[in-house]
């Protein structure tokens, strides 16, 4: 099955506000209910339109505003396989792999909306199968790999009850 880039219409500094309106996530618990309402304010029905395991591509400072988790756990429970980006704000992305939510950055000007991608964190490459390009992203540490394989931070907690196997 195909894996479907999309991206923003906006595509620099989309903060954690445009991921989820706080008048959606301060009153919404559930992370599946509240996923449906992820970038509202800027495309209506983008949440409508993820499959499981599409990218989400964006542009520089993605994730910037707010430290709260809501966000990358909202873009998590969409059904996103990850984050296409070509920076992350430091906040967000910690809180990202906290809860299991993979960024990937690399230059995303060639990744066009509804682009077949692939995503190789092990070989560190984005394929463009749409456009035949591989495009080359920035290595994702092997404690924030074992993260995403356990689904966050305290999943691994929860299996291994500390952090020395991997440090």
């Amino acid at each position: 099955m195909a894996n479907y880039a999309h991206r923003l219409k906006m595509q620099n500094d989309i903060n954690t506000d445009y991921i989820i309106s706080g008048r959606y996530k301060f009153k919404i618990q559930d992370m599946k209910e509240l996923s449906k309402y992820i970038f509202v304010d800027l495309e209506k029905d983008f949440a409508a339109k993820i499959k499981s395991d599409d990218f989400l591509v964006a542009g520089e400072n993605f994730g910037c505003g707010s430290s709260r988790e809501q966000a990358p756990a909202a873009l998590k429970a969409s059904g996103l396989k990850a984050v296409i980006a070509k920076s992350f704000a430091r906040i967000f992305y910690r809180n990202a792999f906290n809860v299991g939510l993979c960024l990937v950055e690399c230059e995303t000007n060639y990744i066009d909306d509804m682009d077949e991608i692939e995503l190789d964190i092990e070989n560190n490459i984005v394929r463009n199968i749409s456009k035949g390009l591989n495009l080359e992203i920035k290595p994702i540490p092997n404690i924030m790999k074992e993260f995403l394989k356990k689904g966050g931070v305290i999943e691994y907690f929860k299996e291994y009850g500390g952090f020395d196997n991997v440090l």
